[in-house]
């Protein structure tokens, strides 16, 4: 295999599609609220992605099969359109295999109808934050107002967008398509579930659904919790030094 390959695994008529990536990435909030909406919202497989730009490898399965590593196409029915949802393993690992599998995507989507491509992303502060935000670039200055009515920030997120989050809305535009990253404010050292449901509740404004957000809500207080164990951890690691040496040494035991 020479070029990335895109499988189908049925055939589509999708009601004015709009795509929306959520592969591997900063916090893995892309991919959180894609395999989230898929899960609660019943999505059903389209395609599957393979490329000679992924990684050298395959994956081995509870079953004792192996499958080469992958992206996968899915679509659900949402409010007054269909949303084509991309997850998967892996992006491409070089600057040539990324423009090279965006491509592919984007003509495949173009070829299903769509025009609108939103990516979503974390965007890494490096601390934790209690009302993360949710930040936002767009390819045509038009769709900020509708962004802002639902939330998003503009403005304030700096900095280059590495990977697909950033590549494949700023190449919609040459393809005559329009382009929204969306990204969820995130520490960037784990799974934020929290900045996941903050980008689904963005979503489901800016697209007209609903989904229920019980389990994803168990999930980040779950993960929530773990975060500040260990924060408080770090915290009486890094005093406890300085405490030891205020005490009188004693080698009485």
């Amino acid at each position: 295999m020479m070029e990335t390959l895109i499988v189908e695994k049925r055939k589509a008529k999708l009601k004015n599609p709009i795509l929306v990536t959520g592969l591997p990435g900063i916090g893995l909030v892309g991919q959180v609220v894609c395999k989230y909406l898929i899960t609660k919202m019943g999505g059903k497989k389209l395609a599957d992605v393979y490329s000679p730009h992924f990684p050298h490898q395959v994956l081995m399965t509870k079953k004792g099969a192996i499958r080469p590593i992958k992206n996968m196409i899915f679509t659900i029915k949402a409010g007054k359109r269909d949303i084509i949802l991309l997850v998967g393993d892996v992006q491409a690992i070089t600057s040539e295999g990324q423009y090279e599998v965006a491509g592919k995507l984007l003509d495949y989507a173009y070829s299903l109808g769509a025009r609108d491509v939103v990516s979503i992303g974390g965007y890494s502060t490096g601390k934790l934050s209690d009302k993360r935000k949710v930040f936002g670039v767009v390819t045509h200055k038009h769709l900020v107002t509708d962004l802002k009515k639902v939330g998003v920030v503009f403005g304030e997120a700096k900095g280059a967008i590495v990977g697909a989050a950033g590549l494949l809305p700023a190449l919609a535009k040459i393809k005559g398509m329009k382009g929204i990253c969306i990204m969820g404010e995130t520490h960037g050292s784990y799974v934020d579930a929290v900045s996941a449901r903050n980008v689904i509740n963005v979503l489901e404004k800016l697209l007209g659904f609903t989904v229920d957000l019980s389990d994803l809500e168990k999930q980040a207080k779950e993960g929530e919790k773990i975060i500040k164990k260990i924060e408080e951890e770090v915290q009486k690691q890094t005093i406890a030094p300085y405490q030891s040496e205020k005490k009188d040494v004693s080698y009485i035991r």
